[in-house]
């Protein structure tokens, strides 16, 4: 029988420490899904299916066979039934991280108690990464090649371009 994980998230964009976790989480499964979702309460700069395709990029990049990218707009643990899930993969940058996320755990532990929720430390290297500081650094001119891979940087680059940058009066 093969381990199945799952690693969710917006990735709106991949950072580097989402490749870092995509890693990772692939050596702890047989298979890993990369659920690429959308939350109500935050503004993507990327269209689903353009953070899918990020996302499919980077695990070519990484060469990892057993990874798989897939959208959903469902409860996560609907969507982690659906993928045949034993594990939930979440990353963990800092503190605060990890009292949102052990609340989420409990919760979805409660949907479904087969399902375990699996924490990985971000690498130290990558704690201070967030996709939404990575999007305002962009947005006021700021280099992020030290934060997203260099297809990622291109495509966010581009997307700044055309609408236009901050805090240039």
């Amino acid at each position: 029988m093969s381990r199945i994980g799952l690693y969710p998230g917006t990735f709106d964009p991949l950072t580097l420490g989402h490749s870092d976790i995509i890693r990772r989480g692939a050596k702890l499964v047989d298979r890993l899904v990369v659920g690429v979702t959308t939350n109500p309460s935050k503004n993507p700069m990327f269209t689903p299916e353009e953070r899918m395709a990020m996302v499919r990029d980077e695990v070519v990049r990484l060469g990892l066979d057993n990874v798989e990218v897939r959208g959903f707009d469902a409860l996560l643990m609907h969507f982690a039934e659906t993928c045949r899930a034993d594990l939930i993969v979440r990353g963990l940058r800092a503190v605060a991280d990890f009292e949102y996320e052990y609340q989420m755990a409990g919760m979805n532990q409660q949907l479904n108690s087969r399902i375990e929720t699996v924490f990985l430390m971000a690498d130290v290297s990558l704690q201070p990464i967030a996709s939404k500081l990575v999007k305002e650094i962009a947005l006021f001119g700021g280099d992020i090649s030290r934060f997203v891979s260099a297809p990622v940087r291109d495509l966010v680059t581009a997307r700044v371009d055309r609408i236009g940058r901050r805090g240039s009066d």
